[in-house]
This record gives C-alpha cells, sequence and structure tokens, in this order.
C-alpha cells in the first residue's frame, strides 16, 4: 500500500510501514522534548530553593568614567581631558569595591598599574601631536584584564590547577604584548574553569566566580572571571579566548559583547599551555568589551599583522545584508530555548526585516550534532587532557580520578573527572561522519551567507543558570561550539535583560573574514535595543 506523504512542497509514496516509522520517529521526539522540559523545571525549581535570598547586590557605580567606552577613555586621556592615573585609579577602585562578592579577580598588578599611568600622564604632557599616538597606541592609558590562563610575565598561570598552585610566568602572551604596546596598562588576571574546559568558573586554587546580576548564577567558561569583571564596571575591557564558546559564552551569561574572530587571526602563544602558534586550531583570542564601538579597534590590535585579511575599515551597508536566522539547534538532547531567548532572537531578526527587507529562516544541516563534532575536533587539537591536567606529572585516566575521588584525594574538579570519563569510556564518533558532516555544513552555509549575508542564532537555551546546574545540562554547550568546529566569525551580542534581570543576547555569525558584517549588525543591535545593562 502507497501513501502520498507532503514533503517541503513535493508529493512523495510512502509504505504503511514507513509513514508509520515517520509518526513514531515524531512521537518519540515529542516525549523526548517534554522529558527534558519537565527535567529543567525540576532542577530549576530545586536549586531556585535552594540559592532562594541568597544573591548579593552589586554597589551602585559612582564615577561616570566607569560607563565609558575603552575608545572613549583613550580619546580623553590623550586629550588631556582626564588623567590616565584617574581613569585606572577609578577602575581599580571599582575592581576592588566587586570583587568580594564576584570573586573574579584572582591576582592583580594595581601598584605596578598605577605607576604605569602616572608614566602615561607624563608622556603626554611631552606630545604635541595626538593623532600620531592615537594611530600608534589606541588605548594608551587604558587599564584592561585578562584571564589568567593567558599568560602575562611573573604573574600567577596555574590554569586553576593545585598542582600549579605557585607558577609564574616568564613571559607575555603576544595578545597581552599586542595589548601592552597598544598603549594599554593591565590591572589584573581573573578567574577560569580548570585547563579552561568547563562552562563554569570554578576551580580547586581561586573557587568560583559569581555572575554581578546575580551571584546565586553562571559566568560561564573559560573566560568567566572577564565576562564577570567587565559587566561589574571592574575593567575597561579584556582579551578573552574561544575554543568552545570560551569567550561568547561568559559574554552572554554576563550581558557583555564577545567576539571570537575567523580562524587562524589571532596567536595562541602563551595562550593556555601553548607555547608556540599552532596552526588549524579552533581557538581565537577576542575582545571582551561593555560598548560595541570597542569591537573593531580592540580587534585590531589583538589580530596585528594580519589585519590586513579582514576589511574592519569597510563600510557596511545595512539595507543590502542578507539575513537568515535558525530558531534552535535541533539537538534533542539540549534544552529548549525559553521564551525570552525566542524573543531576543525574533526581535533582532524583526528589526533587520525592516532594514533589509527580508530574512529567511534555515537549518543547518548538522547542528543537532554541534557537540559530537566539536568533541572530535578537539581530540585533533594539540593538547593531551590527561597529561595536562596533572601538570605533566604522568597521564592520568577516569579510573584513576575516580578512585581519588571516592577516596578523598582527588586534586581536581568534578569537572575534570566527567571530562576523562567522556575520553576513557564514552564511545567515539567515526572520523569520516565527522568530517563529512562538517564540511557539508561549512559549504551550506558559505553558500548561503556569501559575502554579504549574517545567520542570527540563539546564544543559548536561556539565560545563566544557578551555580552547578550545567552537569545537568552538559549538550546546551552546542550552541557556541558549533561556531568553533565550522571556524566562522561570530559576535555575542548583549540585548538587555530578561523578567529576571538576567542577561540575554544573540550571536551574529559571518562567512570567514566577514567578521566588519558581525561588528556591524552587533553596533545596530546595540543602538537599537541599548547592549549593556549595568547589573548594579
Amino acid at each position: 500500500m502507497c501513501i502520498l506523504v507532503k514533503s517541503q512542497g513535493n508529493d512523495t509514496c510512502k509504505s504503511t510501514f514507513e509513514v508509520l516509522k515517520m509518526i513514531l520517529t515524531d512521537i518519540l521526539k515529542w516525549l523526548i522534548i517534554q522529558m527534558h522540559m519537565i527535567l529543567d523545571s525540576l532542577v530549576d525549581l530545586f536549586f531556585g530553593f535552594y540559592y532562594q535570598h541568597k544573591s548579593k547586590k552589586l554597589p551602585p557605580i559612582k564615577n561616570n568614567l566607569l560607563l565609558m567606552s575603552a575608545s572613549e577613555l583613550a580619546d580623553n586621556i590623550r586629550l588631556k581631558k582626564v588623567s590616565s592615573l584617574e581613569v585606572v585609579t577609578a577602575f581599580i577602585e571599582r575592581a576592588k569595591e566587586v570583587n568580594d562578592i564576584i570573586n573574579a579577580v584572582v591576582e592583580d598588578r594595581y601598584s605596578e598599574a598605577l605607576r604605569e599611568a602616572k608614566a602615561v600622564d607624563e608622556l603626554l604632557q611631552t606630545v604635541q601631536n595626538s593623532n600620531v599616538i592615537k594611530e600608534k597606541k589606541p588605548f594608551l592609558g587604558v587599564p584592561f584584564t585578562t584571564k589568567e590562563s593567558i599568560e602575562a610575565k611573573g604573574m600567577l598561570h596555574t590554569m586553576g590547577l593545585t598542582s600549579r598552585r605557585d607558577y609564574r610566568s616568564e613571559d607575555n602572551a603576544t595578545v597581552v604584548d599586542l595589548v601592552k604596546q597598544a598603549g594599554g596598562i593591565l590591572i589584573a588576571k581573573t578567574n577560569i574553569p580548570e585547563l579552561n574546559l568547563w562552562v563554569e568558573s570554578r576551580n580547586n586554587v581561586y573557587g568560583q566566580t559569581c555572575n554581578p546580576y546575580n551571584t546565586t548564577r553562571n559566568v560561564g567558561g573559560s573566560s568567566g572571571g572577564e565576562g564577570a569583571i567587565i559587566a561589574a564596571c571592574g575593567a575597561a575591557i579584556s582579551i578573552g579566548s574561544d575554543i568552545g564558546g570560551s569567550t561568547r559564552m561568559p559574554a552572554f551569561f554576563n550581558g557583555v559583547f564577545g567576539h571570537k574572530p575567523t580562524e587562524g587571526l589571532t596567536s595562541l602563544k602563551g595562550v593556555g599551555l601553548r607555547k608556540k602558534d599552532y596552526p588549524n586550531s579552533m581557538a581565537e583570542s577576542g575582545p571582551i568589551c561593555k560598548k560595541a564601538e570597542d569591537l573593531i579597534p580592540f580587534l585590531k590590535v589583538l589580530i596585528g599583522e594580519k589585519v590586513s585579511h579582514l576589511k574592519l575599515d569597510t563600510a557596511v551597508d545595512l539595507t543590502k545584508l542578507n539575513i537568515f536566522y535558525q530558531e534552535s539547534s535541533n539537538d534533542l538532547r539540549a534544552s529548549k530555548v525559553n521564551f525570552a531567548m525566542k524573543t531576543a532572537l525574533t526581535k533582532s531578526v524583526n528589526h533587520f526585516k525592516e532594514i533589509t527587507g527580508s530574512a529567511t529562516k534555515v537549518k543547518i544541516p548538522g547542528s543537532e550534532y554541534s557537540y559530537r563534532l566539536w568533541r572530535f575536533w578537539m581530540s585533533q587539537e594539540n593538547f593531551d587532557f590527561k597529561l595536562h591536567i596533572t601538570n605533566g606529572s604522568y597521564r592520568t585516566s577516569a579510573i584513576i580520578e575516580i578512585l581519588k575521588l571516592v577516596t578523598g584525594t582527588s586534586e581536581i574538579t568534578l569537572a575534570a573527572i566527567m571530562k576523562l570519563i567522556d575520553e576513557d569510556i564514552l564511545p567515539k564518533d567515526n572520523p569520516e561522519w565527522a568530517m563529512n558532516t562538517t564540511t557539508n555544513m561549512k559549504k551550506y552555509l558559505l553558500d548561503k551567507l556569501g559575502n554579504y549575508g549574517v545567520l542570527f542564532y540563539p546564544s543559548s537555551p536561556f539565560p545563566a543558570g544557578y551555580h552547578y546546574t550545567s552537569y545537568f545540562r552538559p549538550f546546551n554547550f552546542g550552541y557556541w561550539c558549533l561556531f568553533n568546529v565550522l571556524k566562522f566569525p561570530v559576535c555575542q551580542v548583549p540585548l538587555g535583560l530578561d523578567e529576571n534581570g538576567l542577561p540575554v543576547g544573540v550571536q551574529v555569525v559571518a562567512a570567514p573574514y566577514n567578521d566588519h558584517l558581525c561588528l556591524a549588525v552587533a553596533r545596530e543591535l546595540e543602538k537599537a535595543f541599548g547592549g549593556w545593562v549595568p547589573p548594579s
């Protein structure tokens, strides 16, 4: 018996068995989604009850310097409207004020930074042509921070490992050198997860970082301390790094901007445990900031000599953009995108639909396998997790660390043990399947986006969850890591707060080397919807 089935506008003849199989598959998917929603509701109910009335408020911002963009601060310092010493002092005082509440800063160099600020002011007294300074040192006198896993000479570089508790860097990471050469003043380093590989910034060396909008909530990882300190106005701008959403996830959870550039543009030397640059990595360094106007000038600094690969100074005619959007990854293991996040995506799409005249809904083939694909490509990175988690002492295993956990002798976090279980026990994906699926995804998106298209994609199923709830939702991570797999540029854009006072936002994606499109859209969305909102 043949039954006509309408699919994508075409009539197809299918057997009764095939139709029955389709119906049963749809029912099973529906049941999985419902069960997942129930589990998410129970998790939020339990943790919400536990954390009830435990959130601490940040003190209000009293100094208007803290509200300015890094670019505006640099202009005012260069034109001597304000001194670098005043600016650096203001941010240091704010960092001290909020850090007892959010635990973002893990080591500071406040005294050295104040001396460097005085030297900047003395230098500017001798400068006649401020335009030369703007060109060569665009962030002269502006305070910045970076995550603990990015090397800064003389500062701690534990990677969140107790076995590296006293390790200090002998040199700066290349990206830190570039920002210093641009005039930036490093004031502190911030918290991370152990070895950068978890979605919450917590480790056994520094403890847990808390969200400035609600201290019972997650700040993300691995640049979680950066996202928190920037949102709380404890620094003007920061350097993040991103191998699976590590810049964009904290930017989203903390309501600020974060950009992952096109593959291969930023130096990885000194980022994590890398002693040199590695080709073909999913990782990139990138800016985290409160204001969209800082994205391009700071990205130029971080890219350095490779800036000619991009068109950052090219004007973008927003009316000519081709707009695409996807509403969900379709991964059944991930949580369902909630109303607040759907609303954020919809209002972004509708705004650009008014500008351009159209917007096309798409579904990236293979997006439902985002986490599986990232897991495979991580195995191709130059990184031995089992060796690095012991600081090179020996190659550990899931069994060894589980036994240590049971006997109370483990020195690593539960997140790290879960990673070991994943490597040692869970089945691996077929390499040929992973490579072919990734190739097809790239081809699909390249054909769609071309040189003047952008994709709006959910940042996450929902805003920042309670501490520890990520253990129940590990596959939500796929919303970020997909674009590391593809190696496309993507910008996390804040779009205000939800009804619970937590940041919402959207990811903006473009084809490789079209970062300028992402950043132009980010500026427009900030203009339309306000962008970052002070947490206090």
